[in-house]
């Protein structure tokens, strides 16, 4: 049969700038996902606003779909519409309510402060989306050929999907009689038993697989027990009385980390965590007005827990709403914390944004708390080539400065990575995606992931009797 044509923009290198188009006839295509560069990936000696330009010609272009509203897979959306995009953006229920979120504070961020602009383009964006349920099979609009797509559930964070696209195609270039093909997009799939979601949904059928491989070398340390190792940790660094500073993306890993805290707190009310300080007398600090903004949008959205998260709230507990939860909403409530924190060694868990270290509010905390070894640095997810949370775990271990905003800091505080809390899928489920499948696809091509996560994914794959190509 003969494939449709596929065009990646981003995540073919490396793990960030997710976009790929798709054409399913010559003249008409959709994008799937339109995602920021980070760290090395920015390319091509480019950073900013530069790196995120939308060099691609938008003709034919009918729609965007969108796996989830993560900013390496959405944040490039605003470039988009300025370059003349006016087409329908197809995603989640979940998705359309948390996107404006994400791209108004992308906008303040990276282009303007400027509320009036800030506000006509959320406007606009809003008559762009298009919610779609799960499960569910939707027409494109405005296409020559009969398109239907269908997000399923993909258990990375709140809102997030895999994406079917069904239509015709001619079996071969000369015969005249169409047959229907289906395309899969796999954005970031989740790990099993990942809290307050339910598991991916198991993907029936594809005739071409666009599969993510962030993982795709690496299986996650026991996630049934990190709950216990986070614990663990917390009791051993707090002894000194010192922060433990947590990078976290505001959306999924930030609320993730609150529901486990509350069970940590709960279990252990009226239990030491040393000789003057009690669990429930711990302070934790989301300090991320994007951060506490997403959560007020996951307690909205309940109907999209998994169901043990259904059963605390229904219990009379607030997983994602605790007595010790503070959050920081203005500047200079910011300011005056990170320096009381650094000035009074007082025992806190703060969780700040970005992830990576890149930018955000956790860059001040960096350069408060990085000279003293009486705090630490607890990573939980993955940290990009080039990015400053990457040079930081390999500091951590050597020694040494760490280049922030122009300045050299020296790194005294312990840096410690803390595994089984990848929001992404392992090579093991990776796998088992795959071959959850009735039947083979056609082709396997492998995205988003370093070159060696590719390769051996693509060698597993190919050891299963798999088409395997790498994006």
């Amino acid at each position: 049969m003969h494939q449709p044509i596929l065009v990646h923009h981003g995540a073919t290198d490396g793990v960030t700038g997710s976009c790929h188009q798709y054409y399913f006839n010559r003249q008409q295509s959709v994008l799937i996902d339109c995602g920021l560069f980070q760290g090395v990936e920015q390319g091509r000696n480019k950073a900013g606003a530069d790196a995120a330009q939308i060099e691609f010609s938008l003709h034919g272009i009918q729609a965007l779909l969108l796996t989830h509203v993560h900013i390496d897979h959405a944040g490039r959306i605003p470039y988009l519409i300025a370059a003349g995009f006016k087409g329908p953006i197809y995603c989640s229920k979940a998705s359309a309510l948390l996107l404006p979120l994400v791209l108004e504070d992308a906008l303040k961020m990276g282009v303007t402060k400027n509320k009036r602009l800030i506000s006509g383009f959320i406007r606009a964006l809003s008559r762009q989306l298009r919610p779609c349920d799960y499960n569910n099979w939707y027409p494109l609009e405005g296409c020559d050929t009969v398109v239907d797509v269908r997000f399923q559930n993909a258990g990375h964070i709140l809102g997030s999907a895999y994406i079917e696209i069904r239509h015709s195609i001619p079996h071969t270039l000369a015969a005249p009689h169409q047959a229907e093909y289906k395309a899969v997009f796999s954005g970031d799939l989740g790990s099993r038993d990942t809290p307050l979601l339910p598991d991916p949904t198991p993907l029936d059928s594809a005739d071409l697989l666009v599969l993510e491989s962030t993982y795709g070398d690496k299986n996650h340390e026991n996630r049934k027990n990190r709950q216990e190792r986070l614990q663990q940790m917390l009791q051993k660094a707090l002894s000194d009385n010192g922060t433990v500073l947590i990078p976290a993306f505001s959306i999924g890993r930030t609320q993730e980390l609150l529901y486990e805290l509350e069970d940590i707190i709960h279990r252990m009310r009226g239990q030491a965590i040393h000789n003057e300080l009690k669990w429930e007398q711990l302070h934790i600090i989301v300090d991320s007005p994007l951060a506490a903004g997403f959560t007020s949008a996951y307690k909205e959205l309940k109907q999209f827990w998994d169901q043990e998260a259904k059963q605390r709230a229904q219990n009379g507990r607030h997983p994602l709403q605790f007595e010790q939860l503070l959050t920081v909403n203005s500047h200079d409530d910011h300011q005056n914390l990170v320096r009381y924190l650094a000035e009074t060694g007082r025992p806190a868990i703060v969780i700040a944004a970005s992830g990576m270290c890149a930018g955000g509010r956790v860059v001040n905390y960096l350069k408060a708390l990085l000279g003293s070894a009486q705090h630490q640095i607890l990573f939980i997810g993955y940290q990009a080539r080039g990015t400053p949370g990457a040079a930081l775990l390999r500091l951590g271990k050597a020694g040494g400065e760490l280049m922030l905003d122009g300045q050299k800091y020296p790194v005294r505080a312990e840096v410690i990575q803390l595994g089984g809390y990848s929001a992404h899928a392992d090579q093991q489920d990776l796998l088992a995606f795959v071959e959850g499948m009735r039947k083979a696809p056609e082709q396997i091509r492998l995205v988003h992931g370093d070159e060696e996560a590719k390769r051996e994914l693509k060698r597993q794959l190919q050891a299963r009797g798999y088409q395997v190509v790498i994006g």
